[in-house]
């Protein structure tokens, strides 16, 4: 078990997310932007490892407008010594790789523009990967997308969607049920139909799920995966107290924690925390981790 959090160190004092307004474009200023992203990421990571945390989702402004036709430079060419130092450093260290293109992602819309941009996007997000050198196991996350009032038709339009694209995307995605329009069920018809693996949401299963236990979950999800994807991927959160239903709590919940590391205690998985503190928390999971056997073995 890795366990890790997303994009943003809070700590150190960099952020590997800086971008600019497309008004204010130049190949100039993309350089200077990419090289500062690509130094911070380096020292995240490097944060990450002192500390034991080895799963990291990579920002998607890694590369600003690195999917918009405005950039023409070579960046993969540019940074290449660059991008394969960190991918060397992740793989040496037996660290794991995400990534999460943003909300507007979405392969199975009606609107044909945003499928195309969807899939330049996708795009942009396996070449950041696969100019680290990163295997298989450095993962691409998407949502199935919207229901536009006939979801077997929608569903069915993803998986079409999906069959058409790059098999350099294809080989790194995997699709995670969300709390509003598609559950874990609907992500397994998926992958029965495409192969693709399930991430499995805890937060977003919580609030929409069919009545699966979480063990009864984990016992589905998890066999969509194969030993070439990597250990399953879990996202977890919990309900921030007294905010709206879906709001992501601002701090790890050290007993529901725990809790959760009992009751999947029989599955192997890689675990990203989506709690607003970021390392904070993840630091607090990895004390309380460091007695589990799953994570412990990584050591």
């Amino acid at each position: 078990m890795r366990i890790g959090y997303p994009c943003i160190n809070t700590t150190i004092g960099c952020k590997s997310g800086r971008t600019f307004r497309l008004k204010s474009y130049s190949e100039d200023r993309l350089i200077e932007t990419i090289e500062n992203n690509l130094a911070c990421l380096d020292e995240i990571l490097r944060f990450n490892l002192r500390y034991k945390l080895l799963f990291f989702r990579i920002t998607s402004d890694l590369i600003p407008f690195g999917s918009h036709p405005i950039c023409r430079l070579n960046w993969q060419r540019h940074f290449r010594k660059q991008l394969k130092a960190i991918g060397d450093f992740i793989m040496c260290n037996n660290m794991r790789i995400s990534m999460h293109p943003d909300q507007f992602t979405v392969i199975n819309s009606v609107d044909e523009s945003v499928s195309e941009r969807s899939v330049r996007e996708l795009a942009y997000h396996a070449e950041v990967l696969d100019s680290m050198g990163l295997g298989t196991s450095a993962r691409i996350q998407i949502h199935v997308g919207g229901v536009y009032r006939d979801r077997e038709k929608s569903r069915k339009r993803f998986v079409r969607r999906f069959e058409s694209l790059d098999e350099r995307i294809k080989r790194r995605l995997v699709v995670e049920n969300d709390d509003k329009c598609y559950g874990l069920n609907d992500c397994i018809q998926i992958h029965s139909a495409t192969g693709i693996p399930v991430l499995f949401d805890l937060f977003h299963h919580e609030i929409n799920n069919s009545g699966e236990t979480i063990p009864e979950a984990f016992e589905l999800f998890t066999k969509t995966w194969k030993k070439r994807d990597g250990l399953p991927m879990v996202d977890y959160s919990s309900q921030q107290s007294g905010k709206r239903q879906g709001k992501h709590a601002e701090t790890l919940d050290l007993d529901q924690f725990r809790n959760f590391l009992e009751v999947t205690r029989s599955f192997d998985y890689d675990l990203m925390l989506e709690i607003k503190d970021k390392e904070q928390s993840a630091l607090k999971a990895v004390k309380i981790a460091s007695q589990d056997h799953r994570f412990s073995a990584m050591f």
